[in-house]
């Protein structure tokens, strides 16, 4: 089931999760590759700086997210992702790190804050992006999940570390699960099944991977993270997920 929509605000197009607007809490988008200035092969909602693009047209496409979705450029911040379970506080000193400013060196993949008028700003190619919202205690994260961090159980130690920050409880989190490979595309070899078997147990294993042929599997890195999450006490009618592949 899909549970993202697609919207196009001062025509910047992007997905949302309905469920995480109509609190009135948070403004969220999931970018999509039109909409933007970038031309080539970067054409044209590039959001990146690290891939040969000219800086200002990265930054231009930045300002109209920002404009889209009713922020500030200067208020967003990003971090130096690496495939790791590394979740940080974020506040006020980090604002525009990552678009404006440099980034941070440390390597990590999610973010937590309670900060108004903060934006967190991810990546992804494949990877998942994990959207969490604490309505009690006006608490956000945003996480990369891509098979190293579901693996990692990142998107829990994100949980953890809004347990630990603003005293989150985990049956009051909205989750959105946004959009990344699809079970169909994603073709993992024996010792990433074998990973995942060992975090998940045979039964649960056998629901995410499918076997081919010659030791290979396709994996549900969506279906593996919404296990993770149920187990870890998110309510199941508070996670929503994206049936969008981005294969």
């Amino acid at each position: 089931m899909n549970d993202m929509i697609l919207e196009r605000r001062q025509n910047a197009p992007f997905f949302i999760f309905p469920a995480l607007e109509a609190t009135g809490l948070v403004r969220h988008g999931f970018s999509v590759r039109d909409g933007g200035v970038s031309t080539g092969p970067y054409a044209s909602m590039n959001l990146s700086f690290t891939m040969g693009d000219e800086r200002e047209n990265v930054l231009e496409n930045y300002h109209r997210m920002a404009k889209g979705l009713e922020v500030e450029t200067a208020g967003m911040t990003s971090v130096f992702q690496a495939h790791t379970d590394k979740v940080v506080p974020v506040g006020r000193g980090d604002a525009g790190k990552g678009i404006l400013l440099p980034k941070d060196p440390d390597e990590v993949d999610g973010m937590v804050t309670n900060c108004p008028g903060l934006t967190l700003v991810t990546l992804h190619a494949d990877c998942l992006p994990l959207f969490f919202l604490d309505p009690v205690n006006r608490a956000i994260g945003l996480t990369h999940s891509g098979w190293r961090g579901t693996q990692k159980a990142i998107g829990i130690r994100t949980l953890e570390r809004m347990e630990s920050e603003f005293g989150t409880k985990r049956e009051e989190v909205l989750v959105g699960i946004g959009p990344g490979i699809g079970r169909t595309a994603f073709e993992v070899g024996p010792e990433v099944a074998e990973a995942f078997y060992e975090l998940l147990g045979d039964a649960r294993g056998n629901e995410v991977l499918m076997p081919l042929q010659l030791g290979t599997y396709l994996l549900d890195l969506t279906l593996a993270n919404v296990m993770l999450l149920l187990e870890a006490g998110i309510a199941p009618q508070r996670m929503f997920t994206a049936d969008l592949c981005t294969y």
